[in-house]
This record gives C-alpha cells, structure tokens and sequence, in this order.
C-alpha cells in the first residue's frame, strides 16, 4: 500500500507532540453514542464540499526520541463522487502535495523533484484514507474500522470551542494494520471534520496532526497550492 503510506507520511497523519493536547478533561468511554455519532457524519457527509485549514505536524521517532515539528495549511474538495486534497508545507520543511483523480503528487521545491503515485484500482480504498475525518460517512468509516467511542471533548480550533467526539479506529485491514496499530480522531461530527488525528506504528513512533482555523464550505482558492514545476525537474513515477 504505498500510496497509503506516503499520504499517512507525507501529509495528513499529522500530529501532536506527546502531552500536547489541545481538549478540556480526559475523556471517558461512552460506547453508546457511536451510533449517534456516525449518523451524524452520514447526515454531514451529504453537505460536505470543502474544508480549509491550517495544521500542524509534530513526528515523535522513538529509536532518536526526537520529535520534529511541520507547519502549513490544506485543502479538501468534493465534487460528486471525486475527492481533490491539496496541503502546502511551510519552511524548513517545503513541500507541496497534490491528490487529484487517483494520483498522489510530491513536490520537494529545494530539490525541485516530483514523485507521482497512482492508485490504481484501489482508489476508493486510498480516499477512504485520505478523507479520514474529512467529509467521510460514519457508514464508510465503520466499513473499514473497528470503532471504540472515548467519549466527547471540548477542543479550540483557535477561533472558537469545538464539540468533537474522540474515535479510537482499528483497521480491519490486515496491511492497514502493520503501518498503523491504531488511529484515534477527534471529530466534530456536525461537519464531518477532524480537529485532531493521531497515529501509532508497530515500532512505537507517533505522528499527531492538530487542525486549526478550519474554513467550513468556503471558496478554495486552489492556486496557492499549485505545483511549479520546469525543465529541470527530476520526476519519479511510482
């Protein structure tokens, strides 16, 4: 599942440095409100059409216990059936990511290279990755996760206090499984957006994305995030 590993590492699964919690009091398991829950995300998954954000990434590598720190902002569109994300990543960390019709661009400006991957037939498959806690149903969700309910946190998206429900996700996907030992959102279900993901691998590393000033069904201006590329661009097809 390379295409799945280079969204989770290149992009979304991002992430919150260890102890940093931006919620209220620990959350407490409350197994009776998931159906409520993923209802809700179906309901919001129908007038979901675009999200806008700012986040950051923090990656904690448990072999050097160091924990580096990305910045940026990123997009998701949805027209019909066909997903379009892009995200830009700030200094020192330059890079801009584009998922457009199945296929995953990377472009690293400082070495002005460009990798391309496609996913095939497995398009659905990776989108449903992509769109983790991003306009996707409750319905799909529980189709490829074995859901555990935390409970309700109050969350700060940095403009005002969110409601999310915290969802602790096992894939039930044995090849989802040797990347991630499990996933735990926090998502405010009235608009199907993630305020918070955090992924733990077989080796003990965690990546926490922390999404900020959230623009709901807003205008994307899409040119911001536009892949520059010219004659002396490397290009890797994978």
């Amino acid at each position: 599942m390379p295409i799945v590993r280079h969204i989770a590492t290149s992009l979304l699964f991002p992430a919150l440095v260890l102890g940093t919690t931006l919620g209220s009091a620990a959350a407490q398991p409350k197994p009776g409100n998931l159906d409520i829950v993923l209802r809700q995300m179906d309901e919001a998954s129908t007038k979901f059409k675009s999200a806008q954000a700012d986040f950051q990434r923090d990656i904690y590598e448990r072999v050097v216990r160091q924990t580096t720190t990305q910045t940026g902002t990123i997009y998701f569109l949805r027209d019909g059936a066909l997903t379009q994300m892009g995200a830009k990543f700030f200094p020192p960390y330059a890079k801009t990511i584009e998922y457009r019709r199945g296929t995953l661009s990377i472009f690293d400006p400082t070495s002005n290279h460009l990798t391309l991957l496609s996913a095939g037939n497995k398009q659905a498959q990776y989108e449903s990755f992509l769109t983790l806690g991003f306009g996707g149903s409750g319905r799909d969700l529980a189709k490829a996760w074995t859901i555990s309910d935390l409970g309700a946190e109050q969350m700060s998206d940095g403009d005002k206090t969110v409601a999310t429900e915290k969802l602790d996700l096992f894939a039930k996907d044995p090849n989802a499984r040797n990347m991630f030992t499990h996933i735990v959102i926090w998502v405010d279900p009235q608009r199907g957006i993630s305020l918070k993901q955090q992924f733990f691998t077989p080796s003990e590393d965690q990546t926490t994305a922390v999404y900020t000033h959230i623009r709901y069904n807003e205008k994307v201006d899409t040119k911001p995030f536009a892949i520059k590329t010219d004659k002396n661009t490397s290009i890797d097809h994978r």
